[in-house]
């Protein structure tokens, strides 16, 4: 938080991000005096202070105080009241109003033809050309200007706000792994409490991506039309309910159903949040911003592996005749708190600028500017140098078509982004994206969600065959022919080695330093360079499993397909979300998305029953689809350090 002067009255204050926007110039006079001999400025130090928006007798001339509160504080979800002035704007906003120079044009800072002071002007706009040709920054505006988005949030300067949002949204994906990957520690605890067979494994893994992919086309298109913060806030409470309400189920049926109502929330989460960050980063550093926002996916592997390896081997938690809750089922209450941590969070962040904009709504826009410009740089609100917002009139939807009921306005919506998305150009777009999203993520969870599986079966073969090697096909075999002895005899064993977690963690640990790697690199050595080089790293891993013969060799290549798949999934997830228009992003994330859940469910039951009857043709299966569908991203553009368009 930005402290503002706590010993001005608080009837003399506003707040900056909720757009209650004082009249900065109130001797109104003396405004207009400053218009009028704006030719005198540079003669002028004191006047042309004025001309920048700042008061140079504010101290005292009696003018109401501005809150230099930040922008991370709580409002309504609800429609604007008295009591809750979410986005009521003074009409009367003289403070950001344009100057006008002698010849009465307006000075921006994309000079028009024949405006400003004649030659001078059209030096500047040449210039103005040269910079942008070359790439180089433009130097800070003098005096308040009209800009486009990427000016306006340029302008803001980078700081603790998008640290902040960092931060937020990271727990938010990080949450979101967890809840995906903690059914691979699960399933082998919970194989006798819920008479698991490898097939049903297998629908237990798949039954969370059914309920993503058909979760993620739904919050997708509403996130693009009521915007992207009230619809993650929903998300995030309704996952962590299901969540603790699966941890309480007894049946097999019933735990599935919880798991799919948790992956419908879970689906909507990853297309809304992707772009929902990605619209307040400058594309100077949105591609390293969300590789570091991708590094959160590992965090949370992290995360749940040291869960998993701390709670599930304890006997804690309750057992009697007709109620179980034992450590596995405590295990997942305590990965549903980041949920709900999450779902509190989202309340303190303003709605996305970029969206507002594609609405029309440039006025709620320029006050979440101003409130990140005061938190970023502890300075007052009308020292930012902009003071109106460029909107193309074709995307602002809302202002062409009128008022429309809230639920006619959500199904028309979805099915008016749908349709476009299915238009040239954005088609090939979108086909792209759908198959890569599915080849990637048939390899990325039909093998990660099986590694702590993988794992315990060759600890299973090694207890009673030490120092005897075995490929995975001949581990599976005899893990496969263990189960149907126990199932004859009537037995069950349920006990997991710690060895199986600390590998575990190892793998995913793994991860770690390649996301470091596609943090500093992304920016500089592009997407498609990670996406391409991740996934033939991955692939050749796949391939390679076929050759392991002990738990060792496994673990190595394990650990290597998780840190270059781990840095693709970075790339990727740049790449998806800037190749789509704002107005599609949060849909055409959500079809890929829908695409990717797909690959994870036929991963997690083809790539298994393959695995246990027709081994090793799911590792070269796997090998192919991940080299493949990472060289089609050659088939999108080139989306490094561009404007996000």
């Amino acid at each position: 938080m930005v402290e503002g002067d706590s010993a001005k009255s608080k009837s003399e204050t506003y707040n900056v991000e909720a757009g209650l926007q004082p009249n900065y110039n109130q001797n109104n006079a003396a405004a207009a005096a400053a218009a009028a001999n704006a030719g005198n400025a540079a003669s002028n130090p004191n006047h042309s202070a004025s001309l920048t928006g700042a008061h140079s007798n504010s101290a005292n001339s009696g003018a109401p105080h501005i809150d230099n509160r930040a922008i991370i504080q709580p409002y309504s979800l609800g429609t604007p009241s008295a009591k809750q002035p979410e986005y009521q704007f003074a009409a009367d906003n003289r403070g950001y109003e344009p100057e006008f120079n002698q010849n009465g044009k307006q000075d921006v800072e994309r000079s028009a033809p024949g405006g400003g002071d004649g030659g001078d002007a059209s030096d500047e706009a040449a210039a103005d050309q040269k910079r942008r040709r070359s790439k180089t920054p433009l130097p800070p505006p003098t005096r308040p200007i009209v800009a486009n988005f990427e000016r306006a949030i340029e302008l803001c300067e980078y700081g603790k706000f998008h640290y902040i949002l960092l931060a937020i949204c990271g727990l938010v994906s990080t949450s979101e792994e967890m809840d995906v990957i903690s059914m691979s520690f699960i399933l082998p605890s919970a194989q006798c409490d819920l008479d698991l067979n490898t097939e049903t494994k297998g629908w237990l893994n798949s039954i969370i991506f059914i309920g993503m992919m058909v979760g993620a086309y739904f919050w997708g298109s509403i996130a693009d039309s009521f915007g992207r913060k009230k619809i993650l806030i929903v998300i995030s409470f309704m996952n962590a309910f299901c969540i603790v309400a699966s941890s309480f189920s007894q049946t097999y049926a019933y735990f599935m159903l919880f798991r799919f109502l948790n992956g419908a929330a879970l689906g909507g989460s990853g297309p809304v949040i992707w772009s929902y960050f990605a619209e307040f980063q400058p594309k100077a550093k949105r591609g390293s911003m969300l590789s570091f926002m991708a590094a959160f996916w590992t965090f949370g592997n992290l995360f749940v592996a040291g869960l998993a390896w701390l709670i599930i081997p304890t006997k804690i938690g309750f057992i009697s005749t007709y109620f179980t809750y034992n450590s596995w089922r405590i295990f997942l209450l305590v990965c549903s708190i980041p949920s709900f941590l999450v779902g509190f969070l989202l309340f303190y962040l303003p709605e996305s600028p970029k969206f507002l904009l594609t609405r029309g709504k440039k006025d709620k826009a320029l006050a979440i500017f101003r409130g990140i410009f005061v938190t970023n740089t502890k300075k007052k609100p009308e020292e930012y140098m902009v003071y109106d917002l460029e909107v193309d009139e074709k995307l602002n939807t809302e202002s062409a078509q009128g008022f429309k009921g809230k639920y006619h306005r959500m199904i028309s919506g979805m099915v008016d982004h749908s349709r476009d998305l299915f238009k040239s150009p954005i088609l090939r777009f979108t086909l792209v994206s759908i198959t890569i999203n599915f080849t990637f993520h048939i390899g990325y969870y039909g093998l990660m969600m099986w590694f702590p599986e993988v794992f315990n079966r060759y600890e299973e073969y090694e207890s009673k065959h030490p120092n005897q090697p075995a490929d995975i096909c001949g581990v599976t075999e005899y893990v496969v022919n263990l189960s149907k002895n126990e199932v004859t005899n009537g037995t069950c064993n349920s006990d997991i080695p710690s060895s199986v977690f600390m590998e575990s963690l190892i793998t995913l640990a793994s991860a770690l330093p390649a996301n470091l790697f596609a943090i500093l690199g992304m920016d500089m050595l592009g997407r498609r360079f990670f996406l391409i080089a991740g996934t033939m790293t991955a692939g050749i891993c796949s391939a390679l499993m076929y050759l392991v013969r002990s738990s060792l060799q496994n673990l190595l290549v394990s650990a290597v397909f998780s840190g270059a798949i781990s840095a693709a999934n970075a790339a990727l997830d740049c790449l998806i979300t800037e190749v789509f228009p704002t107005k599609l992003r949060a849909t055409g994330v959500a079809i890929s998305m829908v695409a990717a859940r797909l690959g994870g469910i036929i991963g997690n039951i083809v790539i298994a029953q393959l695995l246990d009857h027709f081994c090793p043709v799911p590792t070269f299966i796997v090998s192919g689809l991940l080299i493949g569908g990472g060289l089609m991203c050659l088939l999108l553009p080139n989306t490094t350090r561009k404007e996000l368009n």
